[in-house]
């Protein structure tokens, strides 16, 4: 799909110091634009590299540069809409945000809990151990321009964060823009110090597979110097054991995803039994990345590696049910979280896909769904196999999407109403729908997803939603990060 705007933010004048290891010493204010982040490039960016500098309290903003550029976020107040669900608190200095984690630091009465945002500003740290509703702003490390972050990723045990460098980031483009992944240690929330930064031929995602002793790093369409053949950029997989020297393995992976084409592989999610799930345009594909497997492409047994994985199960989804190829995320509910989504008892463990699509068309009603989707029929490499002239596509449960929903801003020109990023607890998925805000649906009869709740103010940008405790948190980003306290049950 090709985006329908292509404009750059506007931004004020920065000064910028290049180098992946060097610190920089700059800040930039940047005004609020809106910006999604479908499946093809967008326009390149003012702007100039910078690598990170770590700060204690204090301001921090920048600019970024994206794939689309959504329309102004809107002000006026009728166009608001709530239901059983409140704010409770946030912060509005992590505009720009994108992407959130949560560390957890000491034992007992001692144990402290540190809220992560990342966005085009870089990476901030907030304390949320004393109010978890109020944010407290303790560090930050300032890479004004940073692009993409999404879905961020860190080692729990290691307290280090891997920030994925998009090859439009700080002025880049994705034809000949630099990509990689910039390392960061957050062993101290107050001095967040860059260890090191790796480039690496994708980097619009970084996920860690294996306990974190690898990143599979993907996205986003391929550069000039790729194969003509290609579509977008697959995976490429680095061994960070050792944090300090990063070694990135020279061949991709997850080739050939879109019948039988490499293409955009968007971004990866580990379900709980360590499957790891490869979503982008083609649909989704789970690997084994430890342990000895039948493999049924090469039709023997072998041992599966974050480098040489395993085909599992997945495959395209069904365009009759949707409304493009490119999937953006998924969630499979298994082992230990077996009993977050649908009931297991009657639709089995592991069986079923919650994947986003993510496009966006003319119309609200055309943009992309949430798309439940049966793993029946996958289990044999169907999805590695399937080709133009003999698709293989996963059977579609149901869909959900926001157009004409309570809730929902029914100005039939909204073009920004697509499915992002989600989060599942307890049968009920919450998922974020850009300018449509932030959706609760109990997904207990996945056939049949039903709204339970929605949050939309208006000036919604919602990227990703989380439930941490009894709270909800949101990467908005022109609003920065809301605290929302579910009120249905």
């Amino acid at each position: 799909m090709t985006p329908r705007h292509s404009l750059r933010p506007p931004r004020r004048t920065r000064r910028l110091l290049q180098g992946g290891g060097a610190v920089a010493a700059s800040l930039a204010l940047m005004a609020g634009s809106a910006w999604a982040c479908p499946p093809e490039p967008g326009a390149p960016q003012a702007g100039a590299p910078a690598a990170a500098r770590g700060e204690g309290q204090g301001e921090g903003t920048g600019g970024h540069g994206g794939h689309y550029h959504r329309s102004a976020a809107k002000t006026a107040g009728p166009s608001e809409s709530i239901k059983n669900v409140r704010r409770v608190g946030g912060v509005t200095d992590a505009k720009g945000a994108i992407s959130l984690m949560f560390i957890d630091y000491g034992h007992g009465r001692h144990k402290r809990t540190i809220l992560y945002a990342t966005g085009e500003f870089g990476l901030k740290a907030y304390d949320i151990t004393a109010d978890p509703r109020v944010p407290k702003l303790v560090g930050q490390l300032n890479m004004p321009g940073m692009w993409e972050t999404e879905d961020t990723d860190f080692d729990p045990k290691r307290k280090i964060i891997y920030l994925s460098r998009d090859p439009r980031a700080f002025g880049g483009t994705t034809a000949k823009g630099e990509s990689g992944v910039y390392v960061v240690d957050a062993s101290k929330p107050e001095s967040l110090r860059q260890i090191t930064y790796v480039k690496v031929p994708a980097g619009h995602t970084t996920t860690c597979v294996n306990d974190c002793r690898y990143l599979w790093t993907g996205g986003p369409s391929k550069a000039d110097w790729m194969p003509a053949d290609w579509g977008g950029r697959p995976v490429w997989v680095t061994d960070v054991r050792n944090p300090a020297e990063p070694k990135v393995h020279k061949d991709p992976i997850d080739t050939g995803r879109n019948d039988g084409k490499t293409d955009y592989t968007h971004d990866i999610q580990v379900d709980s039994d360590g499957i790891a799930w490869a979503s982008g345009r083609g649909g989704v594909r789970g690997y084994y990345t430890t342990g000895r497997h039948y493999d049924p492409l090469k039709r023997e047994w072998r041992r599966a590696t974050a480098v040489d994985p395993v085909p599992y199960a997945g495959g395209g989804l069904d365009e009759a049910t949707t409304h493009s190829t490119f999937m953006h995320n998924s969630y499979r509910a298994v082992g230990r979280t077996r009993g977050q989504a649908a009931d297991p008892r009657r639709w089995g463990n592991g069986k079923l896909l919650y994947v986003t699509e993510e496009t966006f068309n003319e119309g609200c009603a055309n943009d992309g769904l949430l798309v439940i989707a049966s793993l029946k029929g996958s289990y044999d490499g169907q999805g590695w196999r399937s080709t133009p002239e003999k698709k293989f596509r996963l059977q579609t449960v149901a869909t959900w999407g926001v157009a004409g929903q309570e809730g929902s801003d029914p100005d039939p020109k909204q073009d920004d109403c697509s499915a992002h990023y989600l989060d599942v607890r307890d049968g009920v998925i919450v998922q974020s729908f850009y300018s449509q805000g932030t959706r609760f649906l109990d997904v207990s009869d996945p056939t049949n997803p039903r709204q339970v709740a929605y949050y939309r103010p208006a000036d919604a940008s919602s990227w990703q939603p989380y439930w941490h405790g009894r709270y909800v948190y949101v990467a908005d980003n022109t609003r920065g990060i809301d605290v929302l306290e579910p009120t249905f049950r």
